[in-house]
């Protein structure tokens, strides 16, 4: 085990954090973007996007690398992908919107402000823990090091 693989879990996470917390700043900024694509003649509503994380896979060679002090392998979270949420669309009636249909309705992005809020402050929080597990790393360390003085 490395000693360092405390910095790379905690720097893996922030990397993931900071993605989650542009892609939530994404939707609240597009959330009443009634013309995000144009496809086939109409305009197509924004879609919520949300981040996937997944943890990093090791290899049973990159364990045994490790264990046998040659390995290189980093532990920690990535983003596997960002995929839009499928939830339809919400119907608003605004008979005066450009966007509107014959009856008076526009179709509006799938993105409900409140939630993406509670996931900002859920990510912002996730971000916090992890730079306070990388500051306790580092002081371990420097401990570590004035022992050796």
């Amino acid at each position: 085990m490395k000693i360092t693989n405390g910095f790379d879990i905690s720097a893996s996470a922030l990397t993931a954090q900071r993605l989650r917390m542009d892609v939530i700043s994404s939707n609240i900024a597009n959330a009443e973007t009634t013309r995000a694509s144009y496809v086939n003649g109409e305009f197509i509503p924004y879609k919520r996007k949300m981040v996937v994380l997944e943890p990093m896979q090791r290899k049973f060679s990159d364990v045994l690398g490790e264990q046998l002090g040659t390995g290189t392998s980093a532990p920690g979270v990535k983003v596997s992908r960002v995929v839009e949420d499928q939830t339809p669309t919400k119907l608003v009636y605004n008979p005066t919107h450009p966007d509107a249909d014959a009856k008076g309705y526009v179709h509006m992005p799938n993105v409900d402000v409140t939630k993406e809020m509670v996931d900002m402050i859920a990510a912002s929080r996730s971000y916090e823990a992890n730079v306070t597990a990388l500051n306790a790393s580092k002081s371990m360390f420097m401990k570590a090091m004035e022992i050796g003085r």
